[in-house]
């Protein structure tokens, strides 16, 4: 079986479509896995629901999509992020809105625990360091916790009680073996790592390996559609920059 890892989608349409076709052209995946945060920042979150449902997809809360329906407090967001809030909100339909009210914040897949934060604060929590990474180990039973949130692909491993973080670099695999590990596979829509292309993972089971893709697409149709819709600038301007 191969599954697709996507998070961070935040309403770039552009960015997914072309996450998606990537996919196609490497084989396909049985499922897509969506670690949350489909929608916020971007500025088509209705299509970019409607397009992950023509999926074979899991999917599961952030706190962008909590936000959008008022699940999750706009203070704990900054002023620019909450201003995203409010107008994604403003975006979607009574169907749409359903669709995000009944994610669930978590769920396991077989060896592997999916949750948006960390398996400690599913909605909040960022995994940005090891240290945080290790008081985060105990929080989950499964072999293996997918998160998203921080937009930075990583991965950390626990092993004889020793913490270490890992890099993923794109195209190379990662072997899942009987180590403990927490993973990141970055941000579809809007990547902080310095590196603009999207982000997303794909998961072979058969051989156990882990792999991050990196995906070019036209940043520039995003941005024109954010400035119509009136988003603030620095989320049009960050997305060109990576960061």
């Amino acid at each position: 079986m191969r599954y697709a890892i996507l998070a961070d989608i935040h309403s770039n349409l552009a960015a997914l479509k072309e996450v998606l076709e990537d996919i196609r052209k490497k084989g396909g995946v049985d499922e897509i896995w969506c670690l949350g945060d489909i929608v916020g920042y971007g500025p088509q979150p209705a299509e970019c629901i409607n397009l992950l449902r023509e999926y074979n997809t899991v999917c599961i809360s952030g706190n962008h999509d909590l936000g959008a329906v008022g699940k999750l407090d706009l203070n704990f967001f900054n002023p620019m992020a909450a201003e995203a809030c409010r107008w994604t909100a403003g975006q979607l339909n009574p169907a749409d809105i359903r669709y995000l009210e009944d994610l669930p914040k978590l769920i396991q897949k077989g060896d592997f625990y999916l949750v948006h934060g960390s398996p400690r604060d599913p909605s909040l929590e960022y995994v940005m360091s090891t240290s945080i990474a290790e008081r985060n180990f105990s929080y989950f039973d499964t072999r293996f916790c997918l998160v998203g949130h921080t937009h930075v692909p990583m991965a950390f491993k626990e092993e004889d009680k020793k913490y270490a973080a890992v890099s993923l670099l794109p195209g190379i695999g990662l072997v899942l073996g009987s180590s403990r590990m927490i993973i990141n596979p970055g941000a579809v829509g809007q990547p902080r790592d310095g590196d603009p292309r999207a982000s997303y993972g794909i998961y072979d089971s058969e051989g156990k390996i882990f792999r991050v893709y990196r995906v070019p697409y036209d940043i520039r149709a995003t941005q024109d559609r954010m400035m119509q819709a009136g988003l603030p600038i620095h989320l049009v301007t960050r997305l060109e920059q990576g960061k």
